[in-house]
């Protein structure tokens, strides 16, 4: 039997699921439990993961935060830093994602266990504050918007575990506010407007982290390339469709001469969904270094001199540090076309320098290492997405989600 009729059935299984799902909403659930997931249950990372870290160093007082995951892996990561954490199968996973008051992830509630969620108060810390249109918002996601019947009924589950799991969005600032209500379809007295705990860490705010191996390993290398004096420079692009079109843009032999002569590094780390991830693998350069697209990024941007993206969010995450950025939209006629429309024209919203061929990029990254003209734009455009930039945003929100559930 294929992978793909496997998946299929797997899908269309979670309609037994359903009765489970209806008894959640008259399970008693306790206002003291908060349970966190991220990524469909795959990654500790994102908001979720530095929330949850902040809810356990310092509200254990009133809050028991629990990280419930779909990988064992990360089970074993928490456990042995006497972290309370449960896979979502197992026995205590389940019990507790009954009894949980609060569901608190940045995707769906399926990051800990929709079909578990039905009487939670659900709070979706999403993933991104950028210009890239999401959700409903976005004309090219065929679930939320199906071309034809046929697709209405095949996405009908999908949307179902995906749209209804949250009852609060958090959003950054008033702008954001106002396209979260039409992205998420969540009314505006339903938005939380505070900065993301992601974010905290780029302050220092006292925050102990956790690392993944993979996570302690570039850490380390990073360490020593700075101790070395060597310039740090972060390619994080978005997943779409033609970013594959880098490989042609790209001479990574050249591209290295050049990184060598300057005392660069360049890292690269792919989205995880990306489709070119192994073939960045691949690449094998003395200054060229790929990073695991499953690191959480937030352990390593402080770390960083430049960053070089395309449409990422990272970007606005990014001007939490007031460092300067290459913007390398190779592909923009590509990716505007069939991928993903933007809230604001690009060339607007985005005040760095924009590079479109190799050339261009060597020359934009020694000319803004060089002399930083981008701070004025970056920094209005960081007031726009954040309301506030002063690590203390954990604090704030678990200040308002308890405002919520103790109403």
């Amino acid at each position: 039997m294929t992978k793909k009729r496997i998946n299929g059935i797997k899908y269309w299984a979670q309609v037994f699921m359903l009765p489970i799902y209806w008894f959640s909403f008259i399970t008693p659930r306790s206002r003291k439990i908060w349970l966190f997931g991220s990524t469909f249950g795959k990654r500790f990372a994102d908001n979720a993961r530095y929330f949850y870290l902040y809810v356990n160093q310092y509200q254990k007082q009133t809050a028991r935060a629990i990280w419930i995951t779909h990988d064992k892996k990360i089970v074993d990561l928490l456990s042995a830093h006497k972290m309370e954490v449960y896979h979502y199968k197992s026995l205590r996973g389940i019990y507790y994602c009954l009894r949980g008051y609060v569901y608190i992830f940045d995707n769906y509630s399926k990051d800990i266990s929709f079909w578990l969620s039905g009487g939670a108060v659900k709070v979706n810390l999403w993933h991104g504050s950028g210009n890239k249109k999401t959700n409903y918002d976005n004309k090219f996601d065929w679930v939320r918007h199906p071309r034809n019947n046929w697709e209405r009924f095949k996405t009908a589950l999908r949307r179902m575990s995906d749209e209804k799991p949250h009852h609060y969005t958090l959003a950054t600032s008033p702008m954001m506010a106002e396209i979260f209500t039409s992205a998420f379809h969540t009314d505006l007295a339903h938005i939380i407007q505070e900065g993301y705990p992601r974010n905290d860490v780029l302050f220092s705010n006292g925050l102990i982290n956790i690392y993944t191996g993979e996570e302690q390993k570039i850490l380390e290398y990073i360490k020593q390339k700075k101790g070395e004096g060597k310039k740090l420079i972060l390619y994080m692009p978005t997943f779409r469709d033609s970013e594959s079109l880098f490989f042609r843009v790209m001479d990574l032999e050249r591209f290295n001469r050049y990184l060598t002569q300057k005392d660069l590094i360049f890292f690269t780390k792919l989205h995880p969904k990306s489709k070119v991830k192994d073939k960045f693998h691949q690449v094998e350069y003395t200054n060229i270094i790929n990073i695991d697209s499953e690191v959480d990024p937030y352990t390593i941007l402080m770390y960083t001199d430049l960053l070089v993206t395309d449409y990422s969010s990272i970007y606005s995450d990014y001007l939490m540090l007031n460092r300067p950025s290459v913007l390398f939209p190779y592909d923009y006629e590509e990716y505007s076309k069939d991928t993903r429309e933007c809230y604001f024209e690009y060339n607007d919203y985005m005040p760095e320098i924009k590079a479109y061929t190799m050339d261009q990029l060597m020359e934009y990254i020694d000319l803004v290492l060089q002399e930083d003209s981008y701070e004025e734009g970056r920094m209005k455009l960081r007031d726009r997405i954040f309301a506030s930039a002063d690590g203390n945003s954990s604090t704030r929100l678990y200040e308002k989600i308890g405002m919520i559930i103790n109403r």
